[in-house]
């Protein structure tokens, strides 16, 4: 692919021009006529790929002509792309050594296939030479339209950490919470009803916060349009903490409903059914929830007013109808978000302001997604005039829905051009669907959406893509690890707008039942990416008739069960498969024809079946991501001959053992697998292969499971880390026995890292080597034995926001934390089998950033901490204790201690972590 800013126009053309200039070279000399013929196409492309681009920009003001040119050179190019990539692999194919008679054999295939492609590369150029023409005759150039690192930004912390938007959601809180606390014992629902986009999710989120730590247990989960009732239930099952729900088998749904109200019969709990569309849906959940008359409370999102209806049974106390933001909250909420302040509006801003929060209508998203593209933007009148301007006025019967159709195209159409593409890839995922970030950073990568600039390593440029999105708020942040946003959903109303987009432009397809596959079969543009979502449906989504279509796919996401044969493919660069929680007795995944996928840059499997992949990987020679979040028989030993490959993620494996050829991956950044001898296993190979950990010094990311290791595997493990010295994320994970490892003396390792994350090893003493990483962000540290000295070294790290600290033994003179100490930390995990109570102590000065506490302790001698009222930034206390025995004297002495702090920070206690 060239190098620089990728678009949707060039994340096409781009890397054909990059094949045509390849064929160009020495190497394909012997091929009479390809040089020639790959000259005259790129100088053609090359001229048509500058009008694309520009063109972009313009999308929602182009002529149809111009828009109708722009679509056939897209699709040309993909075919283009296609033929050369035929004409790379058989030439390749070609210097293979065969015996004389297969040899014979395939010189008259490739007489055969030399001539269908020459054929092809003619009718290429002929093709190019009419795109040409049109572009000169319709004066494409002529259009013109009407007139480093990027972190997180950190006003979201107000905007989605805190839900969206606090402004304006207090009373609403407020009375939700009190409609549901009232006397009655009977199992009570509130619904919460109102039109997409007003903030029921945040507004059910907070009610859920302030009351959960009354109950036995919770769960928030969401159902949205088409739910697969098994897979919900499952999903539930999780959320409530259920040990170990049968997934080995397909279950009925009755079944999971059974176990469901075992589990919460004997629970005083609270349950959020978020995003619920349909009254059948409802009914279904509904019987999870047994009354047991011991003040049980589920609250219901939805916009359908007869489901609110049904989930309250019509009680009029049980509907809460959320209405927008009132003009002053919706002014405070935009100031904030693009001033930081309440009262930073200039003076001759202030009129345009008002007239583009009127056409907001009060809606949260409006108002967050406006308010992020104008702190985008200059601060200038004539910018925020012609942002007013484009937004237009709408005389639909819902105005509302139109208006927020309109400012949220005015925010794609705002976007930059090298985040339109990876934006518009999250149609890929079903509604509600959390996206992990880096997962999707691997996906745009390889799809060629992230562009290569001056040599920076493509996975940092893709994050700060992310982090682009976020701050302009485009996606919402989900999971979140010390102001780093690491997954992310997309918002029902925003996906809509991404779909409707990816079908004008062919970008993408979506399909959730035979139907839609037979629909996208009579389209007239091939399909050229796909996602398939049987998860919903529970059907078969595809037929023999429609396989044909498949031909042409390039990136291919599977959620459900119903997997296409790999055979109808053939340019596939993507697959991603996640099949649901349940399988039928012995099921497997047969993934063995990838080995045909010669394009394949990215597999990702997720789902409790065993996975069987080829003998030989030795194909895939550009595939960089490889993970399979499935039991797996074995991994193919040439594997090791893949140069591309980056990332390895290996879940399950059935030996368990490391390879012993791990050590020649030279490519590898990013690994994690488990390492572990089982019964019967050679003990030398399984040292070989944690030896050659060592060797793999490109290693920036290592997560290691391990299982059953004595102490001479451990020792070799410690010193093969210890080797990996640009390490910026270390995680040990395995059983719940610590385990002690020369890790306690390593000399000056990884001075770069920024994560270490071992509740699995014990260490003597806090390690001298810590105290030296200067990068280091989070830290999750078991010791045997601790000092107010050895706390004094962690605190002097400079750069440590999160911290998890865990000594079995602890002195019985209190550590006071002094005045400096753990200057920029959020976040303070402190767990002991003593009185972790008794032992704290803060200065004033001491954890200035202080946000989270968090204490466990199995023994509780009846006092708390000192000086918690320094901790000026503390938001939550949260205790564990492993039986409950004394804990409403426990909280209520937290209370007591923090009456007088500015913050008020809530306490909450619970009985396992």
């Amino acid at each position: 692919m060239a190098g620089g800013i990728v678009t949707v126009a060039s994340g096409v053309m781009n890397p054909l021009i990059g094949k045509l200039t390849a064929l160009m070279g020495d190497e394909y000399t012997k091929f009479k006529g390809v040089k020639k013929q790959a000259s005259f196409l790129q100088e053609e492309l090359s001229a048509m790929n500058a009008a694309l681009q520009k063109l972009e920009l313009m999308d929602d003001e182009l002529d149809p002509n111009i828009k109708d040119w722009g679509d056939h050179v897209r699709e040309m190019s993909y075919d283009m792309e296609n033929c050369i990539d035929d004409f790379i692999r058989q030439s390749r194919a070609d210097d293979a050594k065969r015996s004389f008679i297969k040899n014979t054999a395939r010189r008259i295939k490739k007489m055969r296939d030399r001539l269908r492609i020459a054929h092809q590369m003619e009718e290429l150029k002929t093709l190019a030479i009419e795109a040409n023409s049109r572009r000169q005759r319709y004066k494409v150039d002529d259009w013109k339209p009407a007139s480093g690192s990027v972190d997180v930004d950190p006003r979201l912390r107000a905007v989605f950490q805190e839900a969206d938007s606090l402004i304006g959601i207090d009373g609403p809180r407020e009375e939700v919470a009190t409609r549901l606390m009232d006397t009655q014992k009977n199992l009570k629902v509130v619904s919460i009803v109102g039109f997409g986009g007003l903030g029921k999710t945040t507004l059910a989120k907070q009610v859920y916060d302030k009351i959960g730590s009354q109950f036995d247990c919770k769960a928030f989960f969401s159902v949205s349009q088409r739910p697969d009732m098994s897979e919900l239930l499952n999903n539930l099952q999780y959320k409530l903490g259920m040990k170990n729900p049968d997934t080995s088998h397909t279950r009925k749904v009755d079944d999971i409903i059974e176990e469901l109200r075992q589990h919460l019969k004997n629970n005083r709990y609270l349950i959020v059914v978020d995003d619920v569309w349909d009254e059948s849906a409802w009914n279904i959940i509904k019987c999870a929830f047994p009354e047991v008359g011991n003040g049980s409370r589920v609250i219901v999102t939805t916009r359908v007013e007869v489901v609110a209806g049904a989930a309250c049974q019509n009680d009029r106390e049980g509907i809460y109808r959320l209405k927008p933001l009132s003009e002053e909250n919706s002014r405070m909420l935009l100031l904030n978000r693009v001033f930081e302040s309440e009262h930073g509006c200039p003076p001759q801003l202030e009129d345009i302001m008002a007239e583009i929060l009127n056409k907001c209508h009060g809606l949260p998203l409006a108002v967050i997604t406006i308010g992020s593209l104008l702190a985008s933007q200059e601060r200038s009148r004539k910018g925020w005039e012609s942002i007013r301007d484009s937004l237009g006025a709408h005389s639909a019967t819902n105005p509302t829905l139109e208006e927020m159709k309109s400012i949220l195209n005015l925010s794609y159409m705002h976007l930059p051009a090298h985040l339109r593409a990876c934006f518009l890839y999250l149609g890929m995922y079903v509604e509600d669907y959390e996206i992990s970030r880096d997962d999707l950073v691997r996906q745009w990568i390889a799809e060629g959406l992230v562009g290569n600039l001056q040599g920076r390593d493509m996975e940092d440029v893709g994050r700060n893509y992310f982090n682009e999105l976020i701050n302009r708020s485009m996606i919402q942040s989900c999971e979140t690890e010390c102001g780093e946003v690491l997954s992310c959903k997309v918002h029902d109303i925003m996906l809509d707008l991404i779909l409707s987009k990816c079908a004008k432009d062919n970008f993408l397809s979506v399909a959730y039942n035979y139907e839609d596959m037979a629909r996208l079969h009579a389209s007239k543009y091939k399909i050229r990416r796909l996602s398939l979502s049987s998860m919903a449906s529970g059907g078969a989504t595809y037929g023999p008739t429609i396989g044909v279509n498949l031909s042409q796919v390039r990136s291919f996401t599977l959620l459900g069960k119903s997997m296409p044969p790999l055979v109808l493919f053939k340019y596939l660069r993507v697959i991603r498969i996640h099949r649901g929680s349940t399988r039928g007795d012995g099921e497997i995944l047969d993934l063995s024809a990838i080995s045909q996928l010669f394009q394949l840059r990215y597999l990702y499997v997720w789902g409790p079946y065993f996975v069987q992949l080829p003998a030989k990987l030795q194909g895939l020679l550009y595939l960089q991501t490889l993970h399979i979040d499935s039991p797996l028989d074995s991994i193919p030993s040439d594997i090791v001959h893949l140069s591309h490959l980056s990332y390895l993620y290996i879940y399950e494996c059935t030996h368990r053992l490391l390879p012993e050829w791990i050590g020649n991956m030279k490519s590898l950044n990013s690994l994690r697998m488990s390492v572990g001898l089982m019964t019967g296993q050679s003990e030398l190979n399984g040292m070989n292969g944690i030896m050659g950990l060592g060797e793999l010094t490109n290693l920036r990311d290592l997560t290691i499971d391990m299982y059953s290791l004595e102490k001479p595997e451990l020792d070799a493990l410690a010193c093969s880390i210890g080797k990996l010295y640009n390490l910026k994320y270390l995680q040990l994970y395995g059983c719940d026995t610590k385990i002690h490892s020369q890790m306690d003396s390593l000399s000056n390792p990884f001075q770069h890292i920024e994560k270490i994350d071992m509740p699995v090893l014990n260490f003597c003493r806090v390690p001298i080597w810590i105290g030296g990483l200067h990068c280091l962000r989070i830290l999750d540290l078991c010791v045997d034995e601790t000092s107010t000295d050895e706390v004094g070294l962690l605190g002097e790290l400079p750069s440590l926001v999160k911290l998890i600290f865990r000594p079995s033994h602890v002195p019985k003179e209190r550590a006071i934390l002094g005045t400096g100490l753990f200057p920029v930390l959020e976040y303070f995990g402190f767990w002991t089998k003593e009185d972790a109570m008794a032992y704290l102590g803060f200065e004033a000065g001491a954890m200035p950033n202080l946000r989270t506490l968090i204490l466990r302790s199995k023994e509780w001698g009846g006092s708390i901490p000192v000086g918690m009222e320094h901790l000026l930034c503390l938001e939550k206390i949260k205790v564990y204790r492993d039986y409950p025995r004394d804990a409403a004297t426990m909280v209520s002495a937290f209370r007591d201690a923090l009456s007088l702090h500015p913050n008020d920070p809530s306490v909450e206690w619970s009985q396992t972590v």
